[in-house]
């Protein structure tokens, strides 16, 4: 049973993050902010859920592997590091506030894209903690096939910027 209670706290992680992605936006749009390479967005939005959707499949009555659980513990640190290096910026969405600066705080002042790099590690690790490997091969190409179009729309937003 500690897969449930693992997969409702990244659940109700995610959640609390698109609902304070939706804040962020909102007032960077009051801001005078625009939104760019919204295109893809469905597609992420669809493919973050088939993740979390199959992770409760797959793994609901599976054991953990504790060092695989820590290290994506750990991870969550980085996430909320993360978060808070961007501050009111964080959002889901590719939003540009004109004349902005980029954020150059936390890791931001050492990797181009430190969200993304998170992302890469925890869509493989989590189902991981659970033996579900090839289920991590799978979400990590797509989410890989993912990252190179939004990247490539957030790199062409920010140098518009």
């Amino acid at each position: 049973m500690t897969s449930v209670f693992i997969l409702l706290f990244v659940t109700i992680q995610r959640v609390s993050e698109l609902i304070i992605a939706r804040y962020n936006t909102h007032n960077l749009m009051l801001r005078g902010a625009i939104e760019m390479g919204q295109n893809h967005y469905p597609y992420m939005v669809a493919l973050h859920t088939g993740w979390m959707l199959g992770l409760w499949y797959f793994a609901y009555a599976l054991p953990a592997n504790t060092p695989l659980l820590l290290l994506y513990s750990a991870l969550q640190l980085v996430r909320v590091y993360i978060m808070l290096s961007l501050g009111s910026r964080w959002t889901t969405r590719i939003i540009v506030i004109p004349g902005a600066p980029l954020v150059r705080r936390g890791l931001y002042r050492y990797i181009k894209h430190p969200n993304y790099c998170l992302v890469v590690i925890e869509i493989a690790l989590l189902p991981m903690v659970f033996g579900l490997y090839k289920f991590a091969i799978v979400f990590s190409v797509l989410n890989a096939l993912m990252l190179t179009v939004r990247i490539k729309a957030e790199n062409a937003a920010l140098h518009q910027n």
